[in-house]
């Protein structure tokens, strides 16, 4: 079973604390949103834990081994890394930026195999993309292309998916899809960790919240709760409904 686990993790920028020793553990089928203001360190936790950063102290174990000891193309392998506001220069088709998500896998030569064609359809299809297969990259709308680059970060089905605002630009129809693709990510076993600021789809979808503020953890929570968000944000919130019905409308300051 995949076991990932931050051990004191300490990540220092210019003099400035970014992270300040988090400890935490994440597993096989687990969901897990990270949450938090802005500049609080959730991206530069997510690429601690995808193992593109190396913390100033501390350590990520994967499973017995130290993540930066991993080389690279085998961590590629079982996990994959969506980064927030990715970039694409070059227009290449969908179809082919989507089979970037299996460069570990691909022979380093020649063209796309016909053995990958069945995954790289399953993650257009998932991403509601099939009609835009052919279609430059780089003509995409912006969430368009957000779509394109998740399905990219899944096609591989990889054991773990770390993927860092995947529901930016999205409309209300596809970033509720995103969700629910995610979550049906982690019940067939995947670790999937999101860092995330819509607080209504957090509530509903993850089944564990971590929320950062200034570099530390805290607070991690099955539930996500009006005093977390009020404690975290700053900002008063009222959670209404159940199950896939919960919401969290912000109050002002008249409306408390």
């Amino acid at each position: 079973m995949t076991i990932l686990a931050a051990e004191n993790v300490s990540v220092q920028r210019a003099g400035r604390a970014i992270l300040r020793e988090i400890s935490l553990q994440a597993h096989a089928g687990e969901f897990i949103a990270v949450l938090g203001p802005n500049g609080a360190g959730k991206s530069t936790l997510l690429k601690v834990l995808a193992g593109l950063l190396i913390p100033d102290s501390g350590q990520v174990m994967l499973d017995s081994e130290r993540l930066a000891s991993i080389p690279l193309r085998r961590l590629a392998a079982r996990r994959a890394y969506l980064p927030q506001n990715p970039h694409l220069e070059w227009p290449i088709s969908v179809e082919r930026l989507v089979a970037l998500g299996l460069t570990p896998k691909l022979p380093a030569t020649g063209g796309l195999p016909e053995e990958f064609v069945p995954a790289i359809t399953r993650a257009l299809e998932r991403c509601d993309l099939v009609d835009k297969r052919d279609q430059p990259a780089t003509t995409l709308s912006g969430g368009e292309f957000t779509r394109a680059m998740l399905a990219r970060a899944i096609v591989s089905e990889p054991q773990i998916l770390i993927v860092d605002e995947p529901i930016t630009g999205l409309d209300p129809k596809h970033a509720m899809e995103c969700m629910r693709l995610l979550s049906e990510f982690a019940r067939s076993g995947t670790l999937v960790i999101a860092s995330l600021h819509d607080l209504t789809l957090a509530a509903r979808y993850p089944g564990r919240v971590i929320v950062v503020v200034d570099g530390a953890v805290a607070n991690d929570t099955n539930a996500l709760t009006e005093e977390t968000i009020h404690r975290a944000f700053g900002v008063t919130a009222l959670l209404t409904g159940q199950g896939d019905s919960r919401a969290f409308t912000l109050l002002s300051p008249s409306e408390k």
